[in-house]
């Protein structure tokens, strides 16, 4: 294309890349912050944006700037590229703005208060709804019973999920309502306890709960999205779509009001035909949804001791945790998938679970081939004898650092000190040559992925705790961070070409923030502030909108 220019009388030449100036717009003196393709971190200074959202030019400190039809100037605050998570739970995040909140109560007495308070002040609330209790935070660490919620509200049905959403807590008026008694028998894959429902045996309940409305569901999509670009996220991989959620997601995106990009997972096999006649989609909505595949899962999740496990719990000897398909029954649903073209994305926390997966896995790469890019969703604890098995079935770690600062205490008392070799190993997994995709697992963790970035690079939480980091070993540098926040996020996710990163040719789709990363410890990184957001060169969101940036907020 160069050497044909050259060949244009200069007149002609000019007048073509006169026009080309006019239909961009200059970002300049920026702190450009990004992570190269190898994780290194990579500097710039400013950034030319075509009319149509694409990046077409990075400028670096000393380039002349080329002439453009706006100049917007940064004023020298950090430019970084727009974060994406690769696992959240959209609709989860929207719900959880609209119903009871029990993240961060310090006891059984605090989450009773909290019901208490909420049916008060929603008394015409026919289910009283809720998420985000974790009993490992109170001091005995005790699950709620049927009881506790009964002293509360003995009238109307009530259903409390814990934190990570493999354990609920329903009161009598609830079970009723589900046929549940003291002799039923939970499924396989499931647990029952005083009013306790662990992983399977949740939709015993869950199934009696009126299903919200599409008003409902379009209300949760703008609080989700309203949340993500607040905290830098410019899109997202949903991990569990039900119809439902696709149509909410196709309303936003006819209706243009669809501003994050959207990776969508369907939450099991009968959802996958149900969505799109298991058949993944390109992208739609210029870039902002897309159908991948599927999202099955291998065991539970750790706090409520489902994650299924190859030796006993070290707390609890009498039991492994939950396996929740055989091999057989595994395979066939990935067989499924991956025969309609779709990727699988699956949930394992437990070696035994790990372990499993990457045995399916094994067999999908020798049946389907080897660039489909399966993933494991979480990969918490894992066999060290397992870990040369990923790269050659072609692999992905989708994991969440935050789950580490979160889990650390109570992953020793699960497991105990010995078998901690392999437990959130991020470091472990590149040097292995593994592709690293990070996420938060909202509403489960914050969707603010600076703790997250935080906890990467030293292992310890936002107070500094422990000190030296837990299992150091295991920290990898703001680059490997970034990228897996960027890049390594896109790329499990098909997208490396369209986004991930500031390059040319992708969508500028970037963020303002208030500290430039690589000079603050982890803990300021952790308070890092998003001051704008911008997607497909159009500011989205911004902390103070009526300041001008140049562009009108859209």
């Amino acid at each position: 294309m160069r050497l044909a220019m050259y060949k244009l009388p200069i007149a002609i030449a000019a007048a073509l890349l006169g026009t080309a100036a006019q239909s961009t717009t200059l970002f300049d003196h920026a702190n450009g912050v990004q992570a190269d393709a190898r994780g290194r971190i990579e500097r710039f200074d400013g950034i030319l944006i075509s009319d149509d959202g694409k990046v077409v030019r990075i400028l670096r400190k000393g380039e002349a700037r080329p002439a453009a039809k706006r100049v917007v100037d940064v004023g020298g605050k950090t430019m970084l590229p727009g974060l994406i998570d690769a696992h959240g739970h959209i609709m989860g995040l929207g719900f959880a703005a609209l119903t009871l909140d029990l993240t961060g109560t310090t006891s059984l007495a605090d989450l009773q208060q909290r019901l208490k308070d909420y049916a008060a002040a929603h008394p015409d609330y026919p289910w009283i709804v809720g998420r985000g209790w974790n009993q490992e935070s109170w001091s005995d660490k005790c699950f709620p019973t049927a009881d506790d919620l009964n002293s509360v509200v003995p009238g109307r049905p009530v259903w409390l999920e814990r934190v990570d959403g493999h354990a609920a807590v329903a009161n009598t008026a609830a079970m009723k309502l589900a046929n549940v008694g003291p002799g039923t028998k939970a499924p396989a894959g499931g647990e029952i306890h005083d009013g306790l429902f662990v992983d399977n045996a949740m939709d015993m309940v869950g199934k009696v709960i009126p299903e919200p409305t599409a008003e409902m569901r379009d209300r949760a999509l703008a609080e989700a999205q309203s949340a993500m670009l607040k905290v830098g996220l410019v899109g997202a991989a949903d991990m569990g779509s039900s119809a439902d959620d696709w149509a909410a997601f196709r309303r936003a995106g006819e209706a243009s009001t669809l501003k994050v990009r959207l990776f969508s997972y369907a939450s099991a096999p009968e959802n996958w035909r149900a969505i799109n006649g298991s058949k993944p989609t390109g992208w739609m909505y210029g870039g902002r949804l897309r159908l991948l595949g599927t999202k099955l899962y291998a065991d539970g999740a750790l706090g409520s001791r489902g994650a299924w496990l190859k030796a006993p719990y070290h707390d609890r000897p009498d039991t492994r945790g939950l396996q929740f398909h055989s091999d057989g029954e595994l395979l066939a649903q990935a067989r499924e998938v991956a025969g309609g073209g779709g990727q699988i994305a699956t949930h394992a926390i437990g070696d035994a679970a790990n372990a499993q997966v990457i045995s399916i896995y094994e067999k999908l790469t020798a049946e389907f081939g080897s660039d489909r890019r399966w993933r494991i969703e979480h990969l918490q604890i894992a066999d060290p004898k397992d870990f040369p098995r990923l790269k050659p079935a072609g692999i992905i770690a989708s994991m969440q650092p935050t789950h580490q600062t979160s889990d650390r205490l109570m992953a020793e008392a699960r497991l105990g000190r010995d078998r901690l070799v392999g437990a959130y190993a991020w470091n472990t997994m590149l040097k292995r040559g593994v592709p690293l995709a990070f996420g938060s697992d909202f509403p489960v963790e914050s969707p603010n992925p600076f703790p997250g970035l935080s906890a990467a690079i030293s292992r310890q939480d936002g107070n500094g705790q422990p000190a030296g980091g837990w299992l150091p070993g295991e920290r990898i540098t703001l680059g490997q961070a970034l990228h897996a926040f960027t890049r390594g996020a896109a790329f499990a996710g098909f997208s490396e070409a369209e986004m991930g990163a500031l390059d040319p040719g992708k969508w500028a789709d970037f963020i303002i923030v208030d500290r430039d990363p690589t000079t603050v410890d982890a803990q300021a990184l952790a308070r890092t502030k998003v001051l704008e957001t911008w997607v497909a060169g159009e500011r989205v969101w911004a902390a103070q909108p009526n300041v001008p940036s140049g562009e009108p907020e859209k």
